[in-house]
């Protein structure tokens, strides 16, 4: 097993620190497909309440979180509306499709953000038989393949007064919502208060080793719940992991400034080294999208020689390397992975012939 100096691969990498590893060993614990765990139902009432909705139902994944609350909104033969980066379309494998008979269209999105005339554009409702009617909007905050970009609260409220006129759901994507809310300052209720469904993630910045919470309204979760045991996600004694997620709650959410702190860093450094390779201004949390279109770098390439050097990154496209401040990336680690691209940057190979 490689030992990185610095793995920024994903904040999916963080490990439970001795102190959560305490927490989940001291769990109380019951069977949470019959009801019966109580560390279980406080994680789901205090991310319910944390989020301003009547309810909350722990799932093993994001993904899984997600799928439900669009299975929740939109018929099979209906459609859902996202941009074209989306997790929901991009990295969760057509589940949509596979699992929920689900359509999908997409808007472009520069960086992930969103401009509420897209979405609007797109919807169709009450179109008789013969073309899709739009169910959902889909919206993700922070956006992972955009660069971490915190959507705007005013863009969120404008959909919302277009879409619930027309009867269209909206759920977000809050897998990253705790770093949207550090970095902006807006309350996770706030962002929450807008859309019909939710999910945020445990295990990615705020360090809980799996789960991820779906939030709605107590009939919508019941009937969640239902589907989760369809899909396979029933639980039994999960506390141990539910109290995981208490922990992070109370002690990793405003630590997720040193992460946004570090990317900004990181981000000015790289853009000092290879300008044009990055805007700093663009970086408002702990994704960094380098990009290697004026570097002489392939992604490959580039994530291949940082490696080899203890530092580890992510090919996101044809011309960008994705970089993750996450829970284990301490300043130590930051510096060095600095000085290695850095000192990658100014090499500027040629082309490969």
């Amino acid at each position: 097993m490689t030992t990185w100096r610095a793995d920024l691969l994903s904040d999916t990498l963080t490990r439970p620190t001795p102190a959560m590893r305490q927490a989940m060993a001291h769990a109380e614990v019951g069977d949470d497909v019959f009801g019966e765990d109580p560390t279980v139902r406080a994680l789901e009432e205090r991310v319910a309440g944390l989020l301003g909705h009547e309810a909350g139902l722990f799932t093993p994944t994001g993904s899984m979180a997600n799928q439900l609350g669009l299975r929740l909104h939109v018929r099979p033969g209906e459609e859902l509306v996202c941009d074209s980066l989306a997790h929901v379309v991009r990295a969760e494998l057509g589940a949509a499709a596979v699992f929920s008979g689900i359509s999908s269209r997409t808007w472009t999105a520069p960086r992930g953000l969103l401009d509420p005339a897209d979405p609007i554009a797109l919807l169709q409702n009450g179109v008789g038989p013969y073309q899709v009617c739009t169910a959902l909007v889909v919206v993700e905050n922070t956006h992972n393949f955009g660069g971490g970009t915190v959507q705007p609260i005013e863009a969120i409220r404008a959909v919302r007064a277009a879409t619930q006129p027309r009867g269209v759901a909206m759920h977000l994507d809050g897998a990253r919502l705790w770093n949207a809310h550090i970095a902006s300052g807006v309350a996770l209720a706030e962002y929450a208060a807008h859309v019909d469904t939710v999910s945020v993630c445990l295990s990615k910045g705020l360090g809980a080793p799996v789960g991820s919470v779906l939030l709605g309204s107590a009939d919508a979760m019941a009937q969640a719940r239902i589907w989760r045991k369809r899909y396979g996600g029933g639980m039994r004694q999960v506390g141990i992991l539910a109290a995981a997620g208490l922990h992070a709650l109370d002690h990793h959410v405003d630590r997720l400034a040193d992460d946004h702190a570090r990317a900004r860093r990181a981000a000015e450094a790289f853009a000092e080294a290879a300008p044009g390779c990055i805007d700093p201004a663009t970086v408002q949390t702990n994704i960094v999208m380098l990009s290697t279109a004026a570097t002489g770098w392939t992604p490959a390439d580039l994530v291949a020689a940082a490696s080899a050097q203890g530092v580890r990154g992510y090919a996101a496209g044809p011309a960008l390397v994705r970089l993750v401040w996450h829970l284990d990336v301490d300043d130590e680690a930051t510096a060095y992975a600095i000085d290695v691209l850095t000192a990658l940057l100014r090499e500027r190979p040629g082309p490969q012939l």
